[in-house]
């Protein structure tokens, strides 16, 4: 298969493959799923640094492998995932969530189809590291979008919850909130940083 980014899919792909972090998911990250998703009939969701095992150091981005910036674990991200995509209104049947251990590209194709729409949103080195990284794989890759600033980041909701400030949740989709108090992290986060 022939590697290449396009402007746009010429049509809707069967199968596409998106990922990220989601620590945790934010607005920015919806919007970045729900176009993806547009993309497709089918989006497989892959969630990046599923376990500390799998975390690599990256050169473009240090802070993404340290373990301050992966407090959440991969069922956690699990559920606010799938919990923002039904609030979504993206039928279940539409999409699925993996493991995607990016730090190891070798091991991607036993958790994602090899055969499906790479998509990605470049905002600095670390996007262009990860298309360089995938057309090496030889993936199909589309960029949806480059822009110079993101919406929001994790490390921000993360600092807002530990500093008590109320407003992170307008930053998150609502069931994202939800799984956060439910599941306990942002008193976990508290706790940690006392």
């Amino acid at each position: 298969m022939t590697t290449k980014v396009t402007d746009g899919p010429s049509r809707r792909a069967d199968i596409a493959v998106i990922h990220g972090r989601f620590q945790p998911l934010h607005v920015g990250h919806l919007e970045y799923l729900l176009a993806g998703k547009r993309t497709c009939r089918l989006l497989v969701v892959g969630i990046t640094n599923p376990d500390p095992e799998s975390i690599m150091p990256e050169s473009t981005d240090p802070a993404r492998g340290l373990c301050s910036s992966n407090p959440c674990t991969f069922y956690e991200r699990y559920l606010m995932l799938e919990e923002a995509l039904v609030e979504a209104q993206v039928p279940r049947s539409e999409f699925r969530i993996v493991p995607f251990p990016h730090g190891r590209p070798h091991l991607l194709s036993h958790y994602a189809p090899a055969d499906a729409l790479y998509l990605l949103t470049i905002y600095d080195e670390w996007g262009e590291a990860k298309l360089e990284r995938f057309q090496r794989l030889n993936l199909a890759t589309y960029v949806m979008w480059r822009r110079s600033a993101k919406v929001t980041s994790g490390s921000k909701i993360r600092s807002m919850i530990v500093g008590g400030d109320s407003q992170w949740e307008k930053l998150v989709p609502p069931a994202v909130a939800r799984v956060i108090h439910e599941q306990g992290i942002d008193h976990r986060l508290r706790d940690a940083n006392d």
